[in-house]
């Protein structure tokens, strides 16, 4: 592990853990996470995996509390043809459906995190022959999936009444934009479901037997495109620790962001 006495790079990223640690005790998940991502690709471009280890475990946790506190709202957004304004962003599970692609769920991800709204972000493709939705995850990489799509339809939006009495909305779910008329409404469960569906894929295309420098850099890949899954930051960790006892020098590597861009 490089030492930090004399060496302002490394002498930044142990302030930056500090800082995301106190940040994690302090409540302060979207604080913490900014600070552990961006500690973590400092460390990665420096190749000190040692740091990067450590920083993975408050990185990891300030992203599970974000996902709970979204999980907790029980409030699932369909969205369809455009997306919820940045201001209209509200806590909770949002589902891109078409024509909406990949990318827009990356930005409203990334909207999210900037408003500081807890959300779960999952988009889906067309449905399949088989009525399997495709999930996808973009990024440096692009992580594919097939679950089974929910089982329950949108319930229909209420029309106004004749007369001043306040229509009943539909509980937990709302349409934005123009979603499909009678798209299924996934429960809080099924966009947990889906996560893991899209980080064990992401996990099935790393090579367990590569040298653990190989697995570093595919998982940093896989993790910028889709942050939001435990398993993922535990293996980039056992990867870290098993290169600390077997470094491979003198490797070239492209440059590969753990963060979202902000």
């Amino acid at each position: 592990m490089p030492s930090s006495r004399g060496n302002p790079r490394v002498e930044r990223i142990d302030a930056m853990m500090e800082e995301a640690s106190r940040a994690l005790v302090a409540r302060d998940y979207f604080g913490c996470e900014r600070l552990g991502a961006n500690a973590l690709d400092r460390a990665f471009g420096l190749l000190d995996y040692d740091r990067m280890a450590r920083v993975l475990l408050p990185l990891e946790e300030a992203r599970r509390q974000k996902r709970d506190l979204a999980f907790d709202t029980r409030r699932v957004i369909v969205v369809g043809d455009q997306l919820p304004s940045t201001r209209s962003l509200v806590a909770g599970c949002y589902l891109i459906c078409p024509p909406l692609v990949g990318v827009d769920g990356r930005n409203l991800r990334e909207s999210a995190d900037r408003r500081r709204v807890p959300a779960i972000v999952i988009v889906r493709e067309p449905t399949t022959r088989e009525g399997l939705w495709p999930l996808v995850a973009v990024g440096p990489v692009t992580i594919r999936a097939k679950v089974a799509p929910p089982a329950a339809p949108l319930p229909p939006r209420p029309r106004a009444p004749r007369r001043r009495a306040k229509a009943p909305s539909p509980p937990e779910s709302r349409r934005a934009g123009s979603a499909p008329p009678g798209e299924p409404v996934p429960s809080p469960e099924w966009f947990l479901a889906a996560n893991e569906a899209l980080g064990d894929a992401a996990l099935a295309e790393v090579n367990p037997a590569a040298h653990p420098e190989t697995r570093i850099e595919a998982l940093m890949l896989r993790l910028a495109a889709h942050p939001d899954h435990e398993k993922l930051h535990q293996a980039l960790a056992d990867a870290c620790r098993a290169a600390v006892r077997d470094p491979f020098t003198g490797r070239r590597r492209r440059v590969v962001k753990a963060r979202q861009p902000t």
